[in-house]
């Protein structure tokens, strides 16, 4: 069963530029192989989602595909969504208001959104009062990487050898597997279990409030206590599992745009150098798109297809998913 998610995505040849010290973004490069996939200069691509196996269940896939099949969310999207170089391609993971921990697959082939697991259960985030769920739509930036062999600069962890987080902060609430345009606004660090773990603050940029939202500042203004919110989201959200306050470095303030667009291209080009390694530690790079060694073609993919179950009814949630959880930092 397939359900149509639409969203279009310009890709343009770009290039890194120094600036003051920021390699600002103006716009951000993409890499040779995939400007091979536009047959003209610009080219719109649409995707949709390709559900397999039953949700929450641990058989639960969700792959992405564009008009010519099935793509890695993590290595075939562009992270560049037009010829500006200042919006952004989104994967929804997890849309606003639910339980699910669901995330991009960076260890299996074609890296599909599953549900993540806890000493074989499913996990749900905690709804910690007042908060329900996960409280923007939250998702990640295809084509990067934070890289657990190197010490960040700014927090002293390596990396959590995942793409980078966002939070997305308009009003409508996405679908899982959607893929938004976004412009990027700020970013949090996050120290989860040791590893750095960057939040990087979007909006959708086909929301109203869009053209007048383009920076930490106006978020404040716009969003009047959302910023509050979110820092305490991230510090509570683990401790009903009896893990302990999570830790917010620069005194729990976020960065301004400006900051979050140097981490977004500086885990660009992580991703880049991630593409070229011989050993990936068990990260997968299959794609369909990159033309490079990792690339498969479309009888392959329908191999790793059909290896997974086909999409069948939802199975019910636990009411505990429902519970509300109560601290005091």
């Amino acid at each position: 069963m397939i359900f149509g998610i639409v969203v279009q995505t310009v890709i343009r040849q770009s290039v890194f530029r120094q600036h003051s010290g920021f390699r600002r973004i103006s716009p951000l490069c993409i890499s040779t192989a995939i400007r091979r996939t536009a047959n003209k200069e610009y080219s719109k691509i649409t995707y949709q989602i390709e559900e397999r196996g039953s949700p929450n269940t641990i058989d639960y896939k969700l792959y992405i595909k564009n008009e010519k099949g099935i793509v890695s969310p993590f290595h075939d999207i562009p992270l560049l969504a037009d010829n500006t170089g200042k919006v952004f391609n989104m994967v929804v993971e997890i849309p606003r208001w639910s339980n699910a921990k669901m995330e991009i697959n960076t260890k299996s082939a074609l890296n599909p959104i599953i549900q993540d697991t806890k000493k074989g259960k499913l996990r749900f985030v905690p709804n910690v009062f007042p908060h329900k769920g996960y409280i923007w739509n939250y998702g990640a930036l295809p084509q990067t990487w934070e890289n657990p062999e190197l010490l960040d600069e700014h927090t002293g962890c390596k990396g959590d050898n995942d793409p980078l987080d966002v939070l997305e902060i308009g009003y409508k609430v996405a679908k899982r597997g959607e893929v938004l345009k976004v412009k990027v606004l700020g970013i949090f660090a996050l120290i989860d279990e040791g590893e750095t773990d960057w939040k990087v603050l979007v909006i959708n940029v086909e929301d109203p409030i869009a053209p007048e939202v383009n920076d930490i500042k106006d978020i404040e203004k716009h969003f009047p206590g959302l910023l509050k919110a979110t820092v305490e989201w991230m510090k509570v959200y683990r401790i009903p599992d009896g893990k302990p306050e999570n830790k917010i470095p620069f005194n729990g303030e976020p960065k301004d745009a400006e900051f979050a667009l140097k981490i977004v291209s500086d885990t660009h080009e992580y991703w880049k150098a991630l593409l070229q390694k011989e050993n990936t530690n068990g990260l997968s790079c299959v794609n369909t798109i990159l033309n490079n060694a990792s690339t498969i073609d479309d009888e392959k993919v329908q191999a790793i297809l059909s290896e997974s179950l086909p999409l069948s009814e939802p199975s019910p949630l636990l009411p505990e998913v429902d519970k509300w959880h109560f601290v005091k930092l």
